[in-house]
């Protein structure tokens, strides 16, 4: 069984057990997070799409870090000015793992 889960403006393919990094999230390291946001879940009887979720859905999760990315260096040159930038990023993350994928 899978499902297909949106949270933080992206989506991602979750299995029972699984380990994903999502967008900080509000949550405490080692509480317990459900996303309700099922877009489609598959298992034996089939596939169900939801439009634009899938009722009764739901995906618990444990949080079980909260981190920072790794960084992302960017920088522009603009040539017989004598301009140059350089500046760096680094994404606040949440490393999730999925426990249990519920269906009402």
């Amino acid at each position: 069984m899978y499902a297909i889960v949106r949270t933080g403006g992206c989506q991602y393919k979750v299995e029972k057990n699984s380990i994903i990094e999502v967008n900080k999230l509000d949550a405490d390291e080692g509480a317990e997070f459900v996303i309700d946001d099922v877009l489609m879940l598959c298992d034996d009887t089939g596939v169900k799409v939801g439009s634009p979720r899938v009722p009764g859905a739901k995906v618990k999760a444990k949080v079980l870090k909260q981190f920072k990315g790794e960084k992302i260096d960017a920088y522009t040159y603009k040539p017989k000015k004598r301009q140059q930038r350089h500046w760096g990023h680094r994404q606040l993350l949440t490393r999730l793992q999925i426990t249990d994928i519920e269906v009402r």
